[in-house]
């Protein structure tokens, strides 16, 4: 498939300066003479532009290619930063862990409580636990739709704090309920598993939501996510809700040959 020139500028403005920048650089140093390089500026353009239009496959190939780095690059990166951020990622006194705390294997799921996905990944979740002893799940709260589920991941922080121990509960019956996720349904949650209100609206006066709540973000930002659900497993970040098959061939392998892919 190949482009006009037009069509490209007006699809990929950015990306075609840069090739056009580098075409001009290679030809300034290889295509045109010794003798010829105080040619000036319009003039390498010219020839260039000229090049370009006899050569229209060139800007495709070159757009893959730049594209190929640019997700290589990102990947580096990320996985940099899974390293440098290993310790609040896995170990952060502000998360909640299901599944066995001890657990060799550990599956981080960044939620949001308004997220149709992540309701219908939850079952994923629960049968990953239940086919592995020794896998530890790791939650953050990521409220990234709306201020209904920033109210929402605010009770959760309380719940935790509270009652850690039917925070499993309470995170079933609010991710698994119909409507919009916000303080009052959040409270309703709380209420139906147990949790005394009172108790929920003291905790909530502290900043511990708010810390919890910019950590998860920090860390989501270093870690390039941009949605709900997104996972780590091992070295690897994992965006949407891949479905229990991936998740769990990831697990495994981790387990044969510590890494998400033997």
């Amino acid at each position: 498939m190949t482009h006009s020139l037009q069509s490209i500028r007006s699809l990929y403005p950015p990306v075609l300066m840069r090739v056009l920048s580098l075409c001009a650089l290679l030809l300034a140093l290889v295509a045109v003479p010794a003798a010829a390089q105080e040619l000036k500026r319009e003039d390498i353009e010219k020839i260039v532009r000229e090049y370009i239009l006899e050569n229209p496959d060139i800007i495709a190939e070159a757009l893959t290619e730049l594209d190929r780095r640019e997700r290589e690059a990102a990947d580096l990166a990320r996985v940099q930063a899974l390293t440098d951020s290993a310790d609040v990622l896995f170990n952060s006194t502000r998360q909640v862990v299901l599944g066995n705390p001890e657990g060799s294997v550990a599956l981080v799921e960044f939620f949001d409580y308004n997220c149709g996905y992540c309701k219908r990944a939850y079952g994923d979740m629960v049968k990953l636990i239940e086919e592995h002893p020794d896998l530890k799940v790791v939650l953050k709260e990521f409220p990234v739709l709306g201020q209904g589920s920033v109210e929402a991941a605010q009770v959760a922080v309380a719940v935790n704090s509270v009652a850690p121990d039917k925070y499993g509960d309470f995170h079933e019956a609010l991710l698994l309920s119909r409507g919009q996720a916000n303080n009052a349904s959040a409270l309703a949650a709380a209420k139906s598993v147990g949790i005394a209100e009172e108790d929920l609206l003291a905790a909530m006066k502290t900043d511990e939501a708010g810390q919890t709540i910019e950590e998860v973000y920090s860390l989501a930002n270093r870690l390039g996510l941009t949605g709900t659900p997104s996972y780590v497993v091992g070295d690897e970040v994992v965006m949407g809700a891949v479905g229990y098959e991936q998740l769990n061939e990831k697990i495994k392998s981790l387990k044969n040959c510590e890494q998400t892919t033997c």
